[in-house]
């Protein structure tokens, strides 16, 4: 993870900016013959629309970004084969879900999805309706979403604080919002396995409790380790 950089940040300042992504137009038929493949393995796969990142810079602690439109299927097929075009980035919200006993509580993403396995915090890539009237992009709304598609919480489940963090890998930018619950870890992650078990196609297979770098999985992606041991390091101030 030595390649990777933590940035405390005061705000978010996000907006839409379309554009023409010229690495889709030329790759237009590898792309859907990606498609094609992974729904041979997960029918699933929905090829909506989804939001990258075209340009970003931090600043005074403040992460400052453009986001244009694509399609599921570019995002993809630009993900799976490496990200090559490194003038876009993958920047997406995750609720830093924090029970009560300081311990954090993560999915572990089902067999259906994209990132069947991994264990992550409530997340999903950024899509229109995180577009507001006014050109900005809304990922307090993002987190807020996610929470409940992913672990059926409510936003009252778990109060979110002022402080977000910018975890920076590569092309993938993670823009990590601290929430913290009341009830502790146990709890939790029991109310959540409730929530999942009533659902007939679940996001998420299961719940895992992380108190820090000792409870590493491997198949946590590496910013989300990052994220846990920098604050491991330097407790958050959550008032």
């Amino acid at each position: 993870m030595n390649d990777i950089e933590v940035y405390p940040l005061a705000r978010l300042e996000l907006t839409f900016e379309p554009r023409i992504w010229p690495w889709v137009l030329a790759n237009r038929s590898a792309i859907g013959a990606h498609l094609a493949a992974a729904r041979r393995f997960k029918p699933a796969l929905f090829n909506g629309h989804v939001l990258l990142l075209h340009r970003w810079e931090i600043q005074n602690c403040v992460f400052r970004g453009a986001f244009f439109e694509t399609d599921f299927a570019s995002f993809l097929a630009w993900r799976d084969t490496g990200f090559p075009d490194r003038s876009v980035a993958n920047c997406f919200a995750m609720g830093a879900l924090r029970a009560g006993d300081g311990a954090y509580v993560l999915g572990v993403m089902a067999s259906h999805t994209s990132n069947a396995g991994q264990i992550n915090f409530p997340s999903g890539t950024p899509d229109p309706q995180d577009v507001r009237p006014d050109g900005s992009v809304d990922f307090v709304g993002s987190v807020q979403r996610e929470l409940f598609r992913e672990a059926g919480l409510l936003p009252d489940a778990a109060q979110p604080m002022r402080i977000w963090h910018a975890v920076v890998s590569g092309p993938r930018i993670a823009l990590m919002h601290l929430l913290c619950a009341r009830e502790d870890s146990a709890r939790l992650a029991n109310r959540i396995r409730a929530n999942l078990a009533r659902e007939r196609q679940p996001e998420l297979s299961d719940v895992v409790v992380v108190r820090g770098p000792a409870d590493f999985y491997p198949t946590m992606p590496d910013f989300v380790q990052a994220y846990i041991a920098f604050n491991a390091r330097a407790p958050q101030r959550v008032a």
